[in-house]
């Protein structure tokens, strides 16, 4: 299906399944991060999985592609980045695996009911708070930073959303790795698994992926780097192998 593109949009091929995604350079496109977060997390067959803060509903796309999952739903607060997300699924004809929800991260719970989800999954904001921001409604600010949640918002939210045993699959900083087990801990989901990823061998990660059950025994597993440039521009064999197979 074709669907109509607005000013200074664009459609990138995701190389998967001949999927397709508008965006907006202007406003917010997806990053590595979220192409990392698809491929770590899984989705069983008959699963039914949500994407909190899914923007361009780019990991609802790429879960449904590889994985075999029976829907996905992806939350948006904004209006412009839902839209266009919708319009992302109607162009690949995924409607009916597929759906785009607006609302606040902060009711989930309150949108879907307690307890609706076998796996929920998130990219969400990195940066705490909205200090010394211009533009806090700037659409690349909310995405970037925690102006309309926190991360506690994401983690409680997360729990009350999960069936118990079930999992969430988190994409964020290493420096708030101590703030994001805590909150897990506080609200009883148990990490699982954990992994970091370094842009260089030679360079501290600056990002780590993460696996959390809902009512999990304790034990976390920590997996070996995923290292992003052999050098200069040049991905390693692991991250190309993410990207196209």
């Amino acid at each position: 299906m074709e669907v109509e593109l607005r000013e200074d949009e664009r459609l990138d091929d995701l190389g998967r399944n001949g999927y397709r995604i508008i965006q907006h350079p202007k406003k917010f496109c997806f990053g590595m991060d979220a192409v990392l977060l698809s491929d770590y997390a899984r989705v069983e067959e008959g699963e039914v999985a949500l994407d909190l803060g899914t923007g361009t509903g780019i990991l609802p796309i790429l879960l449904e592609a590889k994985t075999k999952g029976a829907h996905f739903t992806g939350l948006e607060i904004q209006e412009e980045s839902a839209e266009m997300a919708n319009r992302s699924v109607q162009l690949n004809d995924l409607g009916d695996k597929i759906s785009i929800v607006q609302g606040d991260m902060t009711t989930a719970s309150e949108i879907f009911g307690a307890a609706s989800f076998d796996v929920v999954t998130s990219n969400p904001p990195y940066m705490i708070g909205g200090h010394g921001l211009t533009n806090p409604n700037d659409a690349k600010m909310i995405a970037r930073h925690e102006i309309t949640m926190t991360l506690e918002d994401l983690i409680r939210e997360t729990a009350r959303l999960l069936k118990p045993k079930g999992r969430c699959y988190f994409v964020h900083r290493p420096f708030r790795l101590v703030e994001i087990f805590s909150l897990m801990h506080d609200y009883h989901i148990e990490p699982k698994r954990m992994r970091l990823v370094h842009p260089f061998y030679d360079k501290e990660p600056n990002m780590v992926l993460i696996e959390g059950i809902r009512g999990g025994k304790p034990r976390l597993s920590i997996e070996k780097p995923l290292v992003v440039y052999e050098s200069k521009n040049v991905y390693t064999k692991e991250i190309m192998d993410i990207y196209y197979h």
